[in-house]
């Protein structure tokens, strides 16, 4: 929100390290000790076939790049939500 004018549009943010959404559940899975299983079903036809955001606006324009790994961060995710819930 506090850049100039001639910025305009989305800018991505996020881990440009590509992983499929079947190895973020199994690190949840993992990190979590959850006995919980993963059910596979037909993708829809509109699924991106590629998960990997492209920041190099976020860089350029806001000097941005991320600095968490994964697991940290979804430990620090999992910290925060057994806070709320319990457990």
């Amino acid at each position: 929100m506090d850049t100039e004018d001639a910025v305009v549009g989305p800018i991505n943010i996020g881990n440009p390290v590509e992983f499929t959404i079947a190895e973020l559940a199994a690190r949840v899975i993992a990190l979590t000790g959850s006995s919980s299983e993963m059910v596979f079903r037909p993708l829809p036809s509109d699924d991106p076939r590629q998960r990997q955001p492209d920041i190099t606006l976020a860089r350029e324009v806001l000097g941005w790049t991320p600095t968490t790994a994964l697991d940290a961060g979804l430990e620090k995710t999992i910290g925060y939500f057994r806070g709320i819930v319990g457990g």
